[in-house]
């Protein structure tokens, strides 16, 4: 799959064209934007066809690509990173090494993480029944966790020769890893997402067979604008708002002295500095036009890898909200609690009394194994691409959009027919959820409900002679965690984006050009029933594995 050629004439037509569709729907309803986001999918697949005799692709197989690669992946422990292991060993068991870059101190700890915390998993449960007694050999062939921490330089490997190997075998690099907290200390997110990429880019350019670095990001790097989200790059410097004076190591001086202030202050300990570093980072972010730390550190990453990468090869994805599987290596497997998990768990339980966002909203969901095979593709396409950088959209919202009525209603017939059995022994009888489609209507509604009732509180107390001074200040507490949660993830809850996934389509042609591996690395969103996934599939997975 080498040497994606395409006329840059013909590209001048494409981009003009889908501008001119955005710049028409500016005025147009939210459901009237859908249909036209629809129309924009179907006439974007007509030209590039259209064009197929300006574009020159090398078509090969992915499993053979594979054969004999050596790849070091980051993050390894993290839920994408792990899926992706899996795979790779699945698919293609001749496959030379993954060296697996583990947060901790020596080669041992490493070992040990990676072993509890990925092969122990129900994720490895078909490499265990294929190999059986062997797996553990054929792991210790295939698989080497490598201590280190990609903030620090050579990424934080300590072993001279392990590192002295990898820089003469890996083909290919796969950055991971992240800190996905939306107020994520400052400090951390801009270590971890920005320089830890700088990092990574660094170690793969010392790799005297690397082929490709492929960059995991997020889809959400585009902040909040409404409209069609383009597959296109940021620049060093550049902001979503247009203000001016954006560094990188700028934003590093600013913590080293925000962090100087704090220490110097001797009223202020770790809590209070890890909220002033939090409050710092959203603060950055939304000075620069992106909503929270996370996608704004994110952002930074890409931009820090296009302008240094030189004649390295680039793939970045962008995948929106991952879920769990939806078919391999098992279908509902996840790790971690996204939003819509909790949303979901919670209605179920009988907790959740109301519900923020727009019913009619399209939420961008992809599964990971989707995702992952994504990776897998892209990699093969671009090994070997001198000075390319591609960026795939991996989501739905264009292919195959869902609203969050329909996934609401998913969780109505799943609860009903599994009812959630409560602490006293009886099935919680789901039903109808007040839902807040404003933000005007959310603060309303908290004011009659907490924040009066608060108030009379706080009176009672003054009365009683605080007598309820710990209750008050536990509600008080419960009430301005809620508000900050919101307002982090406001932006998602009443999203207008939809993300082009021109590119990922093209890829996705390129799959099922190869030959007969469609069905083995598919990403293609158009052939999931979403109220099935969410109904058989995704909330019983959840269930089962992240709330027991």
């Amino acid at each position: 799959m080498n040497g994606v050629r395409c006329s840059f004439v013909y590209f001048i037509i494409f981009h003009h064209f889908t501008l001119s569709i955005l710049h028409i729907t500016c005025t147009l309803s939210h459901t009237n934007k859908i249909y036209i986001y629809t129309q924009i999918h179907l006439e974007r697949i007509y030209i590039y066809r259209s064009l197929s005799n300006h574009i020159v692709m090398e078509s090969g197989s992915i499993v053979d690509f594979l054969e004999n690669k050596a790849v070091l992946i980051t993050g390894a422990t993290g839920f994408l990173a792990k899926i992706f292991v899996e795979k790779i060993l699945r698919v293609q068991p001749n496959v030379k090494k993954l060296y697996l870059l583990i947060r901790a101190p020596d080669a041992k700890s490493a070992l040990r993480r990676f072993n509890t915390e990925a092969v122990a998993k129900d994720l490895f449960k078909l490499l265990k029944e294929k190999h059986g007694a062997n797996l553990h050999h054929f792991l210790s062939e295939k698989v080497t966790p490598v201590a280190g921490d990609i903030t620090c330089e050579d990424l934080g490997v300590q072993d001279s020769s392990l590192k002295a190997e990898m820089w003469k075998d890996v083909d290919v690099v796969v950055n991971a890893a992240a800190t996905t907290n939306f107020d994520e200390r400052y400090d951390l997110a801009l270590n971890l997402n920005t320089f830890g990429a700088k990092n990574v880019l660094n170690f793969a350019k010392k790799c005297v067979n690397i082929k490709l670095l492929l960059h995991v990001s997020t889809a959400y790097v585009s902040g909040e604008k409404p409209g069609l989200m383009l597959e296109t790059p940021y620049y060093l410097g550049e902001s979503l708002n247009g203000t001016n004076g954006l560094d990188i190591d700028e934003e590093r001086k600013i913590i080293e002295d925000k962090l100087k202030e704090l220490k110097s202050d001797s009223n202020a300990d770790d809590k209070l500095i890890k909220l002033a570093m939090k409050d710092l980072g959203m603060q950055r972010a939304k000075h620069y036009g992106w909503p929270n730390t996370y996608v704004f550190t994110k952002a930074l990453g890409e931009m820090i890898i296009g302008h240094l990468k030189d004649d390295m090869p680039i793939a970045i994805l962008r995948p929106t909200i991952v879920t769990s599987t939806f078919k391999e290596p098992l279908p509902g497997w996840v790790e971690g609690i996204r939003t819509i998990d909790s949303l979901a768990l919670g209605y179920g339980k009988g907790q959740l009394t109301c519900f923020l966002g727009n019913p009619d909203a399209v939420y961008d969901v992809v599964p990971a194994d989707m995702v992952v095979n994504a990776m897998i593709a892209a990699i093969t396409a671009h090994a070997n691409q001198t000075c390319s950088q591609t960026i795939y959209h991996v989501g739905s919202s264009v292919s195959n959009p869902v609203k969050f009525s329909r996934i609401q209603r998913c969780g109505y017939l799943y609860f009903t027919e599994h009812p959630w059995i409560g602490k006293d022994g009886k099935p919680v009888i789901v039903g109808d959820v007040t839902v807040l489609s404003s933000m005007a209507s959310f603060h309303r509604y908290i004011s009659l409900r907490y924040l009066l009732p608060l108030q009379v509180l706080l009176l009672v107390n003054f009365i009683f002679c605080q007598a309820f001074a710990s209750t008050y200040k536990n509600l008080k507490r419960k009430i301005n965690f809620v508000l900050r949660l919101v307002d982090l993830y406001e932006p998602y809850l009443f999203t207008k984006s939809f993300y082009d996934d021109t590119n990922t389509e093209k890829l996705r042609t390129l799959v099922r050009e190869a030959g007969d591996e469609e069905n083995i690395f598919y990403f293609d969103p158009r052939i999931i029933d979403w109220e099935d996934y969410f109904e058989h599939i995704h909330i019983p997975g959840v269930r089962q594995r992240e709330f027991k």
